[in-house]
């Protein structure tokens, strides 16, 4: 596969973004960036754990729904859902319907609500690597794991958080900026 994609628009990408227009915003505006916040990252860790198994662009498409059913991400009110709530979400089309990932959605929640404020935010951000300023030259290069998604996976598991495997936490890594994974060449590598 190739590590590069030049768009109709004239720029290289990373090659995993396609030809999809709202795989190119993402990875344009999002993905690689530094993303804080209690809230964001708790977002990012329920879609993170929702997307094991499927691929990133179903997510991204169901993102809007996702964000109306589980209440904005906000962990309190998502620590507030029962079992009416499972079941309605069960139902639910425009989301993965995925029992466990829901119900680790609800308990993540909890845990989230019960972090003094700020707190999810440094400890995720404590794991974040030293950038080393070499940059994956192409696609094969880039980890699926690594030494510190292993350690926050085993941190946040610590705590009681589930769907949190390493794997997951490298792909939360990637897309809340902790590592940058453009590959050289891609415009965003700068």
């Amino acid at each position: 596969m190739a590590s590069l994609l030049t768009a109709a628009d004239g720029r290289d990408r990373c090659a995993w973004v396609g030809d999809d227009a709202e795989y190119r915003r993402y990875h344009d505006e999002e993905w690689g960036r530094p993303l804080h916040g209690d809230r964001a990252l708790f977002e990012k860790m329920a879609l993170e754990g929702f997307q094991a198994g499927l691929s990133w662009i179903t997510i991204l498409r169901k993102r809007p729904r996702f964000r109306e059913v589980f209440a904005g991400f906000d962990p309190a009110q998502v620590a507030a859902f029962g079992a009416d709530d499972v079941e309605r979400l069960m139902t639910d089309a425009g989301i993965i319907r995925n029992r466990a990932k829901i119900e680790a959605t609800i308990t993540n929640a909890a845990l989230v609500r019960d972090m003094a404020d700020g707190e999810l935010d440094a400890l995720m951000w404590s794991f974040a690597p030293q950038a080393s300023g070499l940059r994956p030259r192409d696609l094969g290069e880039v980890p699926a794991v690594t030494a510190e998604s292993t350690a926050l996976s085993t941190a946040l598991r610590a705590r009681g958080f589930r769907f949190v495997g390493p794997t997951t936490m490298y792909a939360l890594m990637q897309s809340a900026g902790m590592v940058d994974d453009h590959v050289a060449g891609c415009w965003r590598a700068a």
